[in-house]
């Protein structure tokens, strides 16, 4: 790989801003400096910018507890990303697999692995997808039965069948919930629930696939996956 795609890569600057600092001495190779942005370096290199080691890592997989407030996308003009969340992150080619509304908590994904994340999105894999949500008005087994058969919900989405248990009822009105479902169409969760006459007011994921949020995460905090995690979800 050349040195200057390496260190671009691994976020030390724009491609230009990396080609300047390697031609003003700026990188070094198994302790020598190199000014030639095109020079070749393997996985066998010990590569430094401006003193400082710099591993290359091809793939990187990042849990994170999103918190409400911030949108699931690279960039946005007007809105804080949860990419903007990730300080120490090795690449910045990073994107979150799937969306969470700017008001829904929980589980997301963020990775530059674009195999994994089709995987995982794809319509024909129906991977599961475990939400705890509170409603405003009573859920009812008529209502877990509908979701059970796959819902109606309107002119655009019939919802496949999905499991809903009714966690617990209060007497002011509220119900917590928690659902699974296999597909991931725009605001499906608060569709379908809007569908039999409720609301979702607060709405976290819980798992998607064999991945299960990390309950020590605080909302904004964030881990790298264990090889067994994407082990297993590559095996799914």
């Amino acid at each position: 790989m050349r040195l200057d795609k390496y260190l671009t890569e691994m976020g030390m600057g724009s491609r230009s801003e990396v080609k300047l600092g390697i031609r003003k001495g700026f990188a070094k190779v198994n302790d020598e400096i190199v000014i030639r942005p095109e020079f070749k370096v393997s996985n066998k290199d010990f590569v430094f910018w401006k003193g400082t080691p710099v591993t290359y890592v091809e793939y990187e997989y990042i849990m994170l507890n999103k918190p409400a407030g911030v949108v699931s996308a690279t960039e946005d003009a007007r809105e804080k990303t949860v990419i903007e969340l990730i300080r120490d992150r090795r690449r910045k080619d990073l994107f979150p697999v799937g969306r969470l509304d700017k008001d829904t908590e929980g589980l997301l994904l963020l990775t530059n692995d674009g195999k994994l994340a089709h995987k995982l999105l794809s319509p024909r894999h129906h991977v599961a997808k475990n939400y705890y949500a509170r409603v405003k008005g009573i859920m009812t087994e008529e209502d877990v039965a509908l979701f059970a058969e796959g819902l109606h919900v309107d002119e655009e989405l019939t919802a496949l069948p999905a499991e809903l248990k009714i966690l617990k009822l209060h007497p002011e009105g509220i119900s917590e919930i928690q659902l699974k479902i296999f597909e991931g169409k725009f605001h499906q969760v608060k569709r379908m629930v809007q569908a039999v006459g409720k609301e979702v007011i607060y709405l976290k994921r819980l798992s998607m696939g064999s991945l299960v949020l990390d309950e020590t995460l605080k909302p904004g905090e964030y881990r790298l996956l264990t090889t067994n995690e994407l082990e297993e979800l590559y095996a799914e």
